[in-house]
C-alpha cells in the first residue's frame, strides 16, 4: 500500500469516527486513532474534505437537520436526531448554515419577511432579494413574472413585498454594486449589504474562492478545487457552483469546463457567454497614444 492509499485509508476511518460520533471529537482523540499529529491531521483532513474534522461533523449535523425539518419533522424533534444536545447549540450557527430560523426554514420561509424588487440590465431582468438580515437572493431572468415565481418556490410561505426601485437601501445598494463592478454604470456604488443563505462550509469555501477570481478571468472547476487543496474534488466544487443563489455576486460564471468550454450556468449559457466577454472587455487595459 502506497503512501497515498495508506492516508486516504487514515483520513475515510477518521470521518466514519466523526460521523458516528454524537458530539465533536477534539482533534487530539481522532489524532490519536489515526496515528498522527493534530496539526497534520488537520492538514490532511482540510486538503480531502475542504474543512476541518470539527466544521465536518457540524456540517453533517446541520444536513440532517435540514432534511428533517424539509421532511415535516418538528423542530425539537428534528434538533436532537440530528444529535445537538440542545436547541441552542443550533441557533448558534443558524444563520450561517441555514439562512434563518430552523422553524422558518422547514416551513419554507414562513415568519421571514423578503422585500425584493427588479430592474432591467444588459443581461436581462434582475431580482435582488433581502431578509431583516441580510441578501438572501439575486436572479437573473426574461421577465419579472418568471423571477418572482422562482423567489416564491424558494421561499413559498415568507411575506415576499415588492418595493419600488430606489425605495429600499439595502436592494438600491446591491443594484448599484453589481451594476458599478461589471463595468454597467461609471457611478461610486456603496458595499454589499451582508448575506443572509443557506449554506455548508465547504460551500462557503467555494463560493468565497469564486470572489478573489479577477474579472475578466477565468478557472475550471479542477484548478479551483486544486486552490482549495483538494485536486480530486472538481464535481463537488461543480455541486458548490450550482447551489449559488447570488447570480453575479458570486461569481460562479467565471467557472469553465477543463477544455476551456463554458458549460453550464443556471441563469442560461448565452448569458454567461455575454457576461464572460463583457467582463474582458471591461477589464483589457485602455490603450493610450503617446504624443
Amino acid at each position: 500500500m502506497n503512501a497515498r492509499i495508506a492516508t486516504e485509508s487514515v483520513l475515510e476511518k477518521v470521518r466514519l469516527l466523526i460521523e458516528g460520533a454524537d458530539e465533536t471529537p477534539t482533534l487530539q482523540v481522532l489524532a490519536d486513532a489515526a496515528s498522527l499529529s493534530p496539526s497534520h491531521l488537520q492538514r490532511a483532513f482540510r486538503r480531502r474534505y475542504g474543512m476541518s474534522p470539527a466544521e465536518y461533523h457540524r456540517a453533517r449535523r446541520f444536513g440532517q437537520l435540514k432534511t428533517a425539518l424539509r421532511n415535516g419533522a418538528a423542530v425539537t424533534d428534528a434538533v436532537y436526531d440530528a444529535g445537538f444536545g440542545s436547541g441552542s447549540r443550533v441557533y448558534e450557527h443558524s444563520d450561517r448554515l441555514l439562512g434563518m430560523t430552523p422553524a422558518s426554514y422547514r416551513a419554507g420561509g414562513a415568519g421571514a419577511d423578503i422585500r425584493y424588487t427588479t430592474t432591467d440590465t444588459p443581461l436581462g431582468r434582475l431580482l435582488v432579494a433581502t431578509t431583516s438580515r441580510g441578501i438572501c437572493s439575486v436572479t437573473l431572468g426574461d421577465t419579472d413574472a418568471e423571477l418572482e415565481a422562482r423567489l416564491a418556490g424558494e421561499f413559498p410561505l415568507a411575506n415576499r413585498q415588492r418595493v419600488d426601485a430606489g425605495r429600499e437601501e439595502w436592494l438600491d445598494a446591491v443594484i448599484a454594486r453589481i451594476a458599478h463592478d461589471l463595468g454597467w454604470s461609471q457611478a461610486d456604488a456603496p458595499e454589499l449589504p451582508p448575506l443572509d443563505v443557506a449554506a455548508t462550509a465547504f460551500q462557503w469555501r467555494v463560493w468565497e474562492a469564486l470572489t478573489r477570481i479577477p474579472s475578466g478571468v477565468t478557472k475550471s472547476y479542477g484548478a479551483l478545487a486544486t486552490e482549495l487543496g483538494m485536486p480530486k474534488a472538481a464535481r463537488a466544487v461543480g455541486r458548490a457552483c450550482g447551489s449559488n443563489r447570488l447570480a453575479l455576486i458570486v461569481p460562479c460564471h467565471r467557472i469553465v469546463r477543463e477544455d476551456g468550454s463554458l458549460g453550464g450556468w443556471r441563469w442560461g449559457v448565452e448569458r454567461k457567454r455575454e457576461l464572460l466577454a463583457g467582463e474582458h472587455q471591461h477589464s483589457r487595459p485602455v490603450r493610450r497614444s503617446v504624443a
